[in-house]
Order: C-alpha cells, then structure tokens, then sequence
C-alpha cells in the first residue's frame, strides 16, 4: 500500500494510503456519504506522479487547482518577495 494525494473533493490536499492496482478509492464523506477519487498520473518530461482525483474534475482543472495553490504558497511562505 502506498499514499497517494487527493485533489478535489472533501480530501483535497491530504495523502491517503491506497493499493497499488487501485484504479479508484471511495472515501467518506460526512456521516453517511462517500466520494469517489479516480486514480490519474500527472506528468512532466520523464518524470510523474500518482495522484487520485475527485471525480467531478477534469485533469485540466486537477492542474488548474495545483497552480493556484502553488501560488497562494509562494505568496504566503515567510519571506517572500
């Protein structure tokens, strides 16, 4: 089992542990429902990473959501510029 990041969702953001051949995760969500995470690699050159996304976004939106969160990072770490 290995953890994986969640974007989208109630989970976004946080690591959860999954197997390796799963292609989607339930997870709960409230008291009685569950959302569906839907497993997607992102990648860049030779390099990539699992992921799981919520299933209601697109890979576009799934890179769209990690730019704007990268963003508010830089913007908020002590001593940026």
């Amino acid at each position: 089992m290995q953890i994986y990041l969640c974007i989208g969702g109630r989970r976004d953001g946080l690591d959860w542990p999954a197997h390796d051949s799963a292609e989607n995760v339930q997870l709960p969500s409230g008291v009685t429902g569950r959302e569906t995470y839907i497993r997607d690699t992102l990648s860049v050159g030779d390099e990539s990473v699992t992921i799981f996304r919520h299933e209601s976004l697109t890979p576009a939106q799934v890179i769209a959501l990690l730019v704007k969160h990268y963003k508010a990072w830089c913007v908020n770490r002590p001593g940026h510029r």
